[in-house]
């Protein structure tokens, strides 16, 4: 094993059918876009992860590539140390790479997201020359099927462009669409709790939907998620109307000022995957306590092991802990599954997009639910291998559907010209 070592990475963007879900900055576009990363080693194996698919974070998957060449599988802290050097936020023109995801985010983030890809990519390789799952290597599984959440959206029927058929879904826009939606995703996946993204109509209205979940669903716990989205004001006269509703309230409105302001008036526990992305914001909301769950997410938290010390830390703060989601295939579902797996204190099912997805890049298809759930893997590693076909098809579909970057605003704008997307709008 010692004399293994990695000899070539690959870095394969993807595009996926991908639902026109609503939210607070406008509609999903017709394609989502991923990175697939291949890890190749001397002895002939390959470690797999998943990743953002941005034309920024391939391009810098795409130099951070040659970083791991010649190292063990197992030098993790070296890899993570040349990631650190290399990709770091800082000016243009000082020789650091410069990148973002989305407008806004952090570009304290950037090495972060790069080191979860490798990390997770490395890890498959340790596991399977080991002969032992990922979450063995991260402590042990805890739970040998790992719960998640149905993720709710308010939809339109097609996309503006007719790229593609509809997709099964159909329309979603009033309570009773909604609750329909819900009963279908409760019935083909089993899920034992609901979540709706929010932040799109009035709030009446989606109070409104959540009032019709509980009345349909009165023994399942039900979330929801405004994107911040609304005023300190408007979420403060809504928590009066949820407080008897929600398992959790998450990002109603934003930053953690206001989050702390709004946790004095409700009894319900705030949630975030918004305004606790970074140490800095885990130590302020230590003082503040303005969020009791943080919802966390390897992608952005610098992989696997990264997550497992986070759940730490919420632990010492007695924080709960969940996983937030974004648009996703099979090997991202799994790497969440072996984290959420060896996680002792993450209680509340996990987010997940990926009943809104229809296609797979793994050997297989697609990864099954069992009463919300997914067992946890005893193969070696992650548990699932690409499929070349379909990553080859996934590849041309990223090459001819003229996406690059995620754009939700301007997609939105093919529906209302006049969309702003200003936020906060209620």
């Amino acid at each position: 094993m010692k004399n293994t070592k990695i000899r070539a990475v690959r870095i394969t963007p993807i595009a996926f059918r991908d639902g026109p879900l609503l939210n607070a900055s406008g509609i999903h576009e017709p394609w989502a876009l991923r990175s697939i990363v291949e890890v190749e080693t001397s002895d002939g194996r390959t470690g797999i992860s998943e990743t953002y698919g941005d034309e920024p974070m391939v391009k810098v998957l795409q130099q951070a590539a040659s970083l791991l060449e010649g190292l063990s599988p197992f030098e993790l802290n070296v890899m993570e140390a040349r990631v650190r050097a290399t990709i770091r936020p800082g000016k243009a023109g000082d020789g650091s790479v410069q990148f973002e995801l989305a407008p806004g985010s952090h570009t304290a983030k950037n090495a972060d997201k790069v080191i979860s890809a490798m990390e997770v990519a490395m890890l498959d390789l340790q596991g399977q020359m080991l002969g032992l799952p990922i979450c063995d290597l991260l402590g042990g599984a805890v739970r040998s099927e790992v719960p998640y959440s149905a993720y709710l959206f308010y939809k339109y029927a097609e996309h503006a462009d007719k790229p593609y058929p509809p997709d099964a879904w159909g329309e979603a826009v009033t309570p009773a669409q909604v609750v329909q939606q819900a009963r279908t995703m409760v019935e083909q996946y089993g899920f034992r709790s609901i979540k709706l993204k929010g932040g799109v109509f009035p709030p009446e209205q989606e109070i409104a939907a959540m009032k019709a979940l509980r009345a349909a669903f009165p023994d399942l716990p039900l979330r929801l998620d405004p994107n911040a989205n609304w005023s300190l004001a408007t979420s403060i006269a809504a928590a009066k109307e949820l407080d008897d509703l929600l398992e959790y309230y998450e990002d109603p409105t934003p930053g953690q000022d206001g989050m702390a302001e709004l946790a004095k008036h409700c009894r319900m526990p705030l949630a975030t995957n918004m305004v606790v992305t970074t140490m800095e914001e885990f130590r302020r909301n230590a003082s503040t306590h303005a969020v009791k769950i943080l919802l966390s997410d390897h992608h952005y938290w610098g992989g696997l092991r990264a997550t497992a010390a986070l759940a730490r830390m919420c632990s010492v703060f007695d924080m709960g802990m969940s996983m937030h989601s974004n648009s996703h295939l099979g090997i991202s579902l799994m790497a969440m599954t072996h984290a959420a797996a060896a996680i002792p204190n993450l209680t509340y099912a996990c987010d997940t997009h990926y009943p809104w997805q229809e296609e797979e890049v793994i050997r297989g298809g697609r990864i099954q639910f069992h009463g919300g759930s997914v067992k946890v893997p005893g193969e070696p590693g992650l548990g699932v291998q690409i499929d070349p076909v379909q990553l080859a098809r996934l590849h041309q579909q990223y090459l001819d559907c003229g996406v690059r970057n995620r754009n939700d605003l301007a997609q939105m704008r093919k529906y209302d010209p006049g969309f702003a997307g200003v936020s906060p709008r209620y």
